[in-house]
């Protein structure tokens, strides 16, 4: 199948033991449904996924490894997010 008139597509399978989904791979295809029909084909060959979600791979937004500081700096102030910001009564057991 030639690339031409095709889109990539990044493919995420929640297995039957998982609870996420997992990014598997990538695939081209024409539209959303042949891409979800082939991600079926080429990462559930042995029934192990219960459910299969495929993106276009031009939606995808993420942040870079460049941006770590800047971009989640924020949640370092907020101290009262961390367990160390509440007393633990003795009665409780630490784990």
């Amino acid at each position: 199948m030639s690339d031409a008139g095709t889109e990539l597509y990044e493919v995420f399978v929640r297995g039957k033991r998982g609870l996420n989904h997992v990014h598997v791979g990538s695939l081209r295809a024409a539209d959303p449904r042949m891409a979800l029909t082939r991600a079926r084909d080429l990462y559930t060959r042995r029934n192990e996924g219960v459910s299969i979600w495929v993106v276009r791979s031009a939606d995808i937004t993420a942040s870079t490894p460049d941006e770590k500081d800047p971009f989640f700096a924020p949640s370092g102030d907020k101290v009262y997010r961390h367990p160390t910001f509440y007393a633990i009564p003795d009665d409780v057991p630490h784990i």
